[in-house]
């Protein structure tokens, strides 16, 4: 080969796969005394020595036999590499690529192993299964299924941005893996949309995330005159703005850190107003207290809210309503003052411990209760015993309201299918109109109150049975006809041969909630 042409090929290789020239030149030499091993058929590696001149591209081969110990080493011998043949050339060809790609592999490794914890741009080069392959230039990514945004789809060639969560150096190539899903790729995003985060001006103090639905950030700012929330935000919006979008529209909640749980708790649980807030830090819990009408703000849809408030302050968060509040705190007063030797001020210390519910008590044990409230050890076992018996009495009236609650549930949903019913039962162009309505309403989320199907189908969990009734029936008053037609057609008690069988309340709501009975007046006037 012309040496010239040798160099220039050298140099296209190294800045193709970005490997050192001195690395390829000292493969060539591996490879070209390879190739005179097989050919003289010789497995000692000391035997052949090639040289290659890096200015001049010219290559050199030498033989130096290997002699026995105690002779005089003979002089090596300069070989002209024509002697090579067929298959001593094969031979040099196959380990100059293996020794290549050796190169290009360990190239990867040392150039992505330091780009962990950093987004990466790439194109989306094609699905197996549910993994997606990303294209990064020489190389690919794989995001795995669990790796990706729920609910997000992409198609091919796409552009997308992902976070370098591993690089593995293995036997096969080296693996990148690539994320979208995890908390540190909002990080990145801010510190390269905020220029105060990027500079550390402004710093994330926490952050919580549920891929493809809500994140909560904890935000503060080193400067007194920097504002860490607006800086984040942007004017207008644009910052924040930015980066939902790149999320595919996923929600960020940006709060203001502070160094006290207590108002940290707060900020995290917005937009929620917090009324008040009472910490356990021996059972690492915050209890917090909000009005009935912030509640739901407070737990938020499916308890997302709440959820990543405690992941972001790091404490587990019990909301209660003010009554509930109460009704603990009363509950445990009046138990440790049943128990014979306990003072006033133990029972407030108790309470400014955190400790609001005689479970709380049955849960931390008398350690805590010695150490912080100064008991006597006898006299703190005494009042954990009695809060184990009083916390397995609670628990035993929240299955009994729970259970309460689910009844009355189905009761009023019953009801509304009751209304419903009545309302079908005008016939004619109303009953079509309001079977419309309904079938309308079914597509959106319904509300028992509301009294439509949807409301229906997500209390009940089914669609609900609608009968409509016409005026031009022929049938006789009350012959052949079910309870609930009656009901529709306004017949009493006397019309179709005496009132209904009298029972007790509670059998009255389990034949309601089982859609065996539907109440007097729902079509008419009660039964006299």
């Amino acid at each position: 080969m012309n040496p010239q042409e040798l160099i220039r090929i050298v140099d296209g290789i190294a800045r193709d796969k970005n490997i050192e020239r001195d690395q390829i030149y000292t493969d060539i030499e591996q490879a070209v005394a390879s190739g005179l091993r097989k050919q003289f058929n010789t497995e000692d590696t000391s035997e052949f020595i090639v040289q290659l001149d890096r200015a001049l591209g010219t290559i050199r081969a030498f033989r130096q036999p290997p002699v026995a110990e105690g002779e005089t080493p003979n002089e090596k011998t300069e070989i002209p590499l024509s002697v090579v043949g067929r298959i001593g050339a094969q031979t040099v060809k196959q380990v100059m690529i293996q020794l290549i790609r050796q190169d290009e592999r360990g190239s990867i490794y040392e150039e992505y192993k330091d780009r962990v914890g950093t987004i990466i741009t790439g194109t989306i080069a094609r699905f197996e299964g549910g993994t997606m392959i990303v294209s990064l230039g020489r190389v690919e990514g794989i995001m795995p299924r669990s790796e990706q945004i729920p609910g997000e789809s992409h198609e091919l060639n796409e552009r997308i941005q992902a976070l370098v969560t591993e690089v593995r150096d293995t036997s096969t190539g080296v693996k990148i893996i690539l994320s979208r899903s995890h908390p540190e790729l909002i990080r990145r995003l801010f510190e390269r949309e905020v220029p105060e985060v990027g500079e550390r001006t402004i710093e994330l103090k926490a952050l919580a995330r549920e891929p493809g639905h809500r994140t909560k950030i904890a935000v503060t700012s080193i400067d007194s005159k920097v504002d860490a929330v607006g800086a984040c935000v942007g004017v207008r919006g644009s910052r924040i703005k930015n980066i939902v979008d790149e999320l595919g529209g996923e929600k960020i909640d940006i709060v203001r850190w502070n160094e006290s749980s207590q108002i940290l708790i707060s900020n995290a649980l917005k937009p929620a107003e917090v009324a008040e807030v009472a910490l356990c830090f021996e059972l690492g819990r915050a209890t917090v207290v909000v009005n009935d009408d912030q509640l739901s703000l407070a737990i938020g849809k499916r308890g997302q809210n709440v959820r990543l408030a405690a992941r972001l302050t790091g404490w587990d968060i019990d909301i209660l309503t003010p009554i509930e509040f109460q009704a603990g705190v009363k509950r445990l007063e009046e138990t440790l003052k049943g128990v014979e030797g306990i003072a006033g001020d133990m029972v407030d210390k108790c309470i400014a411990l955190g400790l609001i519910d005689v479970r709380d008590i049955e849960e931390v044990g008398a350690g805590p209760l010695v150490q912080e409230v100064g008991m006597e050890e006898a006299l703190a076992t005494r009042v954990v015993e009695t809060c184990s018996v009083v916390a397995k009495v609670v628990a035993v009236e929240q299955i009994a309201k729970k259970e309460s609650d689910a009844r009355a549930k189905a009761a009023a949903a019953i009801e509304s299918k009751r209304a419903l019913n009545a309302m079908l039962g005008l016939g004619g162009s109303t009953a079509v109109q309001t079977l419309e309505m309904g079938e309308a309403a079914d597509s959106t989320d319904g509300d028992i109150s509301s009294g439509t199907p949807a409301a229906l189908e997500a209390s009940e969990g089914g669609s609900p049975e609608v009968t409509v009734h016409h005026e031009s029936s022929n049938r006789a008053a009350g012959e052949d006809m079910s309870p609930e037609e009656q009901a529709v057609h306004g017949l009493g008690p006397d019309d179709i041969g005496g009132p209904l069988a009298p029972s007790d309340d509670e059998n009255e709501t389990a034949a309601l909630a089982e859609g065996r009975l539907i109440p007097p007046g729902a079509g008419g006037d009660e039964p006299k």
